[in-house]
């Protein structure tokens, strides 16, 4: 118990100002500060003058065949610095003719190119070396991250980039695992089976963890020889591009990972429908899932792998730690401002401690330290967007017009750039769209039950089935639930537990297949039979 609970406050409280880095510099009164911050009630910290990054923007072109390149059109596209909406570079905007570029690149670099021909050994030692560039270029890697998506430096810097790299390690491990079986058969024949690779990877990865993402899709299709066709998200293209040249510099031959920078309906759409693209995997909304299912079957029925959206419970027992359940169930929603698929937004509370849960969650809210991500000891930085930051206030507005009480929170915080208050509401009823819909955002909704029996119902009456928290200190109730709930991770007294190791993935309309972990690496084969006849065998 103690351990995960050190674990989350690691993740998401302030560890130590001497982790700042030097890659930025103080702007007007916007210098480090011990501790935590103002609390989020004072909009101050956030008007200061915004820490300015030293790192540069290296790379804004589209990564095709081992350059980096206009987009066919010229057409560029700007994004943005969620901390005060200015622009931070102008990026190249790929469409269907960039898609086609990239794709032929990545078909000839499979078809005839080096990397699927590489020993596995070959592969792997090249994956090796891009994580040992990316461990170097830590700090410049994890302050575009941040800058360019909202979320604190000391998460990026001291979590973020060290998975990135551990991913890459583990999946560069696999390269020379990947094998067939010899099989008995019922007659004089040798079979065995080949595990080879699929061919042209179409990527498409979201903007809330844009490089752990990367790491997830690219990983386990390189290790398996395939090649890649990344199209990123049009709010955080920066980290990718930056990430990608580190592969370049490690001796990836051009063209095995290509990357387009665009927008969904254009890149997105071009790459999913595209005929000489094997295999698709996406991250992101259930609705746009949707018609990347029925994209890639109008086309070539290329295969698909998809994870997606969540609504997942976090069940708090009667036996709680209330104290301890209130910091976790904070974790487990707040964490990278809420925009998580699995944030544990719906709050499930044992009767016999809900009040009590309540108000030490309202404290623990108030005491959420908002503001500049790039300071120190800062827990919740901006949201992505301006689409989103009003998206997340209209859900505020709605669970206040249906009739949640609104414990704090609930408004801008600040008038610059797209912080949101923590916000937390109880008497939460099931049938509320705040209790129901993915919020995406710092909203934490906390529901009342009475018994295992109606929590596990009412935790399943979802469309979403992606994970679940649950917190108690009775074995016996826990393997009850773990075995009841319909999610494709549950997290026993800890949460957002992501291992290299551990399988992610959802039940019903959060997705399929799995990601991390060997389950990936199924992802990225296909599986052939080969049956030879054998003449005089002296055994079978």
């Amino acid at each position: 118990m103690a351990s995960s609970i050190k674990i989350s406050r690691l993740i998401s409280r302030s560890i130590s100002s001497a982790s700042s880095s030097t890659l930025f510099s103080r702007g007007g009164n916007g210098g480090y500060r011990g501790g935590l911050l103002a609390k989020y009630s004072t909009a101050a910290v956030v008007d200061e003058q915004p820490i300015k990054p030293l790192v540069q923007v290296e790379h804004t072109g589209l990564l095709i065949d081992g350059k980096f390149v206009d987009a066919a059109s010229g057409k560029t596209f700007p994004t943005l610095d969620p901390r005060t909406g200015e622009v931070i570079a102008h990026v190249a905007e790929g469409h269907s003719e960039d898609i086609d570029r990239a794709v032929a690149a990545a078909r000839k670099a499979f078809d005839i190119g080096p990397w699927p021909k590489m020993t596995a050994y070959e592969r792997q030692k090249i994956m090796l070396r891009a994580a040992d560039l990316i461990e170097k270029h830590n700090d410049e890697i994890a302050t575009l991250e941040t800058w360019d998506n909202g979320k604190p430096y000391e998460q990026s810097r001291q979590v973020e980039i060290p998975m990135l790299v551990r991913l890459i390690r583990y999946y560069a491990g696999w390269a020379d695992k990947i094998h067939g079986l010899t099989v008995p058969a019922d007659g004089a024949y040798h079979v065995q089976t080949l595990h080879e690779p699929i061919g042209v990877a179409g990527q498409i990865i979201p903007w809330n963890f844009p490089l752990l993402m990367f790491a997830w899709k690219v990983g386990p299709a390189l290790a398996c020889g395939n090649t890649v066709v990344m199209k990123t998200a049009e709010q955080t293209p920066l980290s990718a591009l930056y990430t990608a040249r580190l592969f370049l510099e490690a001796g990836l031959p051009p063209g095995v990972l290509n990357i387009v920078s665009g927008f969904g309906p254009t890149a997105g759409a071009a790459l999913a429908s595209h005929m000489d693209v094997d295999k698709v995997a996406f991250t992101g909304s259930t609705a746009t899932g949707k018609v990347i299912l029925q994209l890639a079957a109008q086309s070539n029925l290329k295969q698909v792998t998809l994870e997606l959206g969540g609504k997942s419970p976090f069940i708090v027992c009667e036996d709680a730690d209330v104290d301890q359940a209130v910091e976790l169930a904070h974790f487990a929603l707040f964490f990278n401002q809420g925009q998580c698929c699995c944030a544990g937004s719906r709050t499930f509370v044992h009767e016999r401690v809900y009040d009590e849960f309540v108000e030490k969650a309202k404290i623990r809210a108030l005491n959420r330290s908002v503001g500049d991500p790039f300071k120190s000891g800062i827990e919740q930085g901006p949201q992505i967007d301006s689409k989103q930051f009003e998206k997340i206030l209209r859900y505020i507005r709605s669970g206040v017009d249906t009739g949640a009480t609104l414990e704090t929170g609930g408004e801008r915080h600040g008038s610059k750039g797209y912080y949101i208050q923590p916000t937390v509401f109880s008497n939460v009823q099931d049938d509320m769209l705040i209790a129901k819909e993915e919020i995406f955002g710092p909203v934490q909704t906390i529901l009342k039950f009475k018994n295992n029996e109606e929590v596990i119902q009412r935790a399943n009456n979802s469309k979403y089935g992606l994970a679940a928290g649950i917190f108690t200190q009775n074995i016996d109730t826990a393997n009850t639930l773990t075995r009841a709930l319909k999610v494709g991770t549950v997290w026993v007294n800890c949460y957002d537990v992501f291992d290299a190791t551990i399988p992610f993935g959802g039940y019903k309309m959060s997705g399929q297949g799995r990601e991390k972990g060997e389950y990936s690496i199924k992802n990225y084969l296909n599986v052939k039979a080969v049956v030879t006849p054998l003449k005089n065998p002296a055994w079978l």
